[in-house]
């Protein structure tokens, strides 16, 4: 565990004092592996933004969030065991104990999507999201409270600009309730715990890979998310849609709309175990400001002044960071294409 405490956002092979002495070959895997991080890194948030703006369609026409959420992961239950008997990965033989902390994981998951839904109804918009941007902060917290992990000066800085960007580019109308607020702000907190679970199930003790850990979690968020629909009245409200209103097209958008979840959530998985949860939650802002940027071209969205600075804000605090986490026979090589 002491040697976490060195480490960034992304794992460093920044160099030590013997660096310098390194050969070229050990020196190209280095760089090889960082611009695997970042190839993930950049799959994982081209298709979440992509994924992000295909929501906001499909719920004009599908006002069912829980049911959406039911279908990502009853996509991600086929998807998975179609992987599982070609054999692309094995299950991992797992105690009740380990079994019981993947239980838990998936209704951290379900419930982090339920308080927000039910959070957004108590509070506006640009709250909810100025508040859910501190998930970096958050994730930072953790860590260092359950981890004993540190970051360097840099770091800690470089999270400044990406959480107060998101700030000034949702600067709206801040209304919320005492409830809400409360809510709001747990969400966020449990937005980070999940992305922390994440990453230490992959990378700790259990080492599950990206597929089997959705294999196993995908039956459980769908059995939960079903249960959240029927309560809060879903079912009745897609059966007279589905009377009125589905066809082939309609059930050919939603399989997509699942297809896609499943692919990110492999790509999510794959990118939290390789980059790490800090840096999934940085990105997760400058998606969040990207979104914003083509909802300008897509919706109309008018923005002001302070929105803009907002969003180049955002950006440039999400540049600063990585380029921190970047080794240092790289920094240059990124100051060049900046």
């Amino acid at each position: 565990m002491a040697g976490d405490h060195q480490k960034e956002l992304l794992p460093s092979t920044a160099p030590s004092a013997h660096t310098h002495h390194r050969s070229p070959s050990v020196i190209a895997v280095d760089q090889e592996t960082v611009r695997t991080k970042y190839a993930w890194l950049t799959l994982y948030f081209s298709l979440n933004l992509a994924l992000t703006l295909y929501n906001k369609a499909v719920m004009m026409k599908f006002p069912f969030p829980y049911l959406l959420t039911g279908i990502h992961a009853f996509c991600g239950t086929l998807g998975c065991m179609f992987f599982y008997y070609q054999g692309a990965f094995t299950l991992t033989r797992l105690s009740d104990r380990e079994n019981l902390t993947l239980l838990l994981f998936s209704t951290l998951y379900t419930i982090n999507i339920a308080i927000s839904n039910v959070s957004l109804n108590l509070v506006t918009i640009p709250f909810h999201q100025i508040v859910r941007a501190m998930t970096p902060f958050f994730t930072v917290i953790i860590y260092r409270v359950f981890f004993g992990k540190t970051y360097g000066r840099a770091t800690y800085t470089s999270l400044i600009p990406v959480v107060a960007g998101v700030g000034f580019a949702t600067a709206g109308d801040y209304y919320f309730t005492a409830l809400g607020f409360v809510l709001t702000l747990f969400g966020a907190f449990l937005a980070a715990v999940k992305t922390v679970v994440t990453n230490r199930i992959q990378t700790g003790r259990l080492k599950l890979s990206p597929l089997e850990l959705l294999y196993r979690m995908s039956p459980l968020a769908l059995a939960q998310t079903l249960m959240y629909a029927w309560f809060f009245g879903e079912f009745e409200g897609v059966q007279e849609y589905a009377t009125e209103q589905m066809g082939r097209k309609q059930v050919l958008i939603l399989a997509t709309n699942g297809v896609i979840a499943f692919g990110l959530n492999v790509i999510s998985f794959t990118a939290n175990k390789k980059t790490g949860a800090l840096t999934m939650t940085v990105a997760a802002n400058v998606k969040q400001i990207l979104t914003i940027v083509l909802s300008i071209f897509f919706w109309g969205l008018q923005v002001t002044w302070m929105n803009s600075f907002g969003i180049l804000l955002t950006l440039f605090g999400g540049r600063w960071s990585w380029r921190i986490k970047a080794p240092r026979h790289q920094r240059h090589r990124l100051s060049t294409t900046t």
